[in-house]
């Protein structure tokens, strides 16, 4: 039996999430790890920076790595995109450049609301029986 509730409920949120909300949710994080990480820049506070910065590189790896690029014909611009920004959150992390950070921030709000609303045109699509 889990101890901490919040994990938890996060354990069943993820368990139980459709394969586009789990998308949604790993866009969701990146954000949140890049904005902790622009913020965190901003205050001097280079080790945490640091940690939020890596996190998200992390993210971005494994969205990369997950696309099956050959499945659609925007399979391989959204694959140079994904090696673009990971690119840049080591750039940015390396050389703690707020500027190059939030560029990045702006990228992963832009890609977490795209795929947000993809994965609401799915599920307001009715299934085939």
């Amino acid at each position: 039996m889990m101890s901490n509730p919040r994990a938890a409920y996060m354990g069943a949120s993820v368990s139980t999430a459709s394969p586009a909300r789990l998308l949604t949710m790993l866009c969701e994080r990146l954000v949140l790890d890049v904005t902790r990480g622009r913020n965190a820049q901003a205050d001097g506070d280079h080790a945490e920076a640091h940690r939020q910065l890596v996190h998200a590189q992390e993210i971005v790896l494994e969205l990369r790595m997950s696309l099956q690029v050959d499945a659609w014909d925007g399979g391989p611009q959204l694959a140079s995109i994904y090696d673009f920004l990971h690119s840049e959150l080591i750039r940015a992390n390396i050389s703690k450049d707020l500027a190059r950070t939030e560029g990045c921030l702006r990228l992963v709000t832009d890609l977490c609301d795209t795929w947000r609303e993809a994965a609401l045109q799915a599920a307001s699509v009715p299934s085939v029986a």
